[in-house]
């Protein structure tokens, strides 16, 4: 009887193999099975980061066609990062704060720092880029907020995955399109405005979909509402391709996703490479 060994010579080729050896064929022994509505709720973080996106483009050309004033931009983002602050802490209750030990001085102190620096920077950034030509700026700006929207952490390990490059991406693109403003304030606001969509926005985001889902994709759902309306009023046309990209993001593709897990057919057996799972650390010491 053939016997899985190498010490004993036996009267079977190098390559034999019974009927038993097909006993251990195992088939989408790791696979994840996904809902449907688990994934709809995941994708819920691609849909607000191009509702982002397509915000913070349509405010900067509000600005810039003079339909939009910086006081007014700059008021109502007061406003709402107020409205955002009280709501970071009452959906926990204060206990993320509590755990991490920072006080509302402090968040009180950097925001008077940031600002006051970019309001003293504001006439360096709108004459920064005075020697580059205006194509050459809307190609940066659209290159570095595909990046951005690339490289955002939407929840996924992986090493495509960056943080800070994702919202270093989204700054230098929001200082290329300030600087083609008309004032140094309206590049101030925009800078301003832009750390909020992309560095604050986010982390609100994050912890209602932790804390409140159901709070969370009703604001997803007002949210891509509202940059509709704001697209519609400057194109029709992309506001229904805009529309049409949410819908084929938070329901089609999860559909595809569903429908191709059904044809998902990897086979693990006697065959697959040796893996060590015992600790092996004492031996590198």
């Amino acid at each position: 009887r053939w016997q899985k060994v190498l010490y004993e010579r036996q009267p079977f080729p190098d390559n034999y193999v019974d009927q038993r050896f097909l006993e251990e064929l195992r088939k989408n022994v790791h696979a994840r099975q996904y809902r449907y509505q688990a994934v709809v709720f995941q994708s819920g973080a691609v849909v607000q980061q191009l509702c982002s996106v397509c915000v913070f483009v349509l405010t900067w050309w509000y600005m810039d066609a003079g339909m939009l004033s910086p006081q007014g931009l700059f008021g109502a983002a007061l406003v709402s990062s107020l409205l955002g602050y009280v709501l970071f802490d009452a959906v926990d209750g204060g206990a993320g704060r509590w755990a991490s030990g920072r006080t509302r001085w402090a968040d009180l102190k950097s925001t008077l720092v940031f600002a006051a620096f970019t309001y003293g920077f504001s006439p360096v950034l709108k004459t920064l880029t005075e020697s580059i030509s205006t194509d050459t700026i809307y190609a940066m700006s659209a290159l570095m907020l595909l990046g951005h929207l690339i490289f955002f952490d939407y929840g996924a390990n992986a090493a495509i995955v960056s943080s800070t490059l994702s919202l270093n991406m989204a700054i230098f693109a929001s200082v290329c399109l300030a600087s083609r403003l008309p004032r140094a304030l309206h590049a101030f606001v925009m800078v301003t405005f832009a750390m909020q969509m992309f560095a604050l926005w986010p982390m609100l985001q994050k912890k209602l979909k932790a804390r409140t889902p159901r709070c969370y994709v009703g604001v997803t759902v007002l949210f891509a509402l509202a940059a509709l309306a704001g697209l519609a009023t400057v194109s029709s046309v992309g506001a229904v391709l805009f529309a049409s990209l949410l819908l084929a993001i938070s329901c089609l593709c999860p559909y595809c996703l569903i429908r191709l897990q059904l044809h998902k057919d990897n086979i693990h057996g006697p065959w697959d490479e040796a893996e060590i799972k015992e600790d092996l650390s004492r031996f590198l010491m």
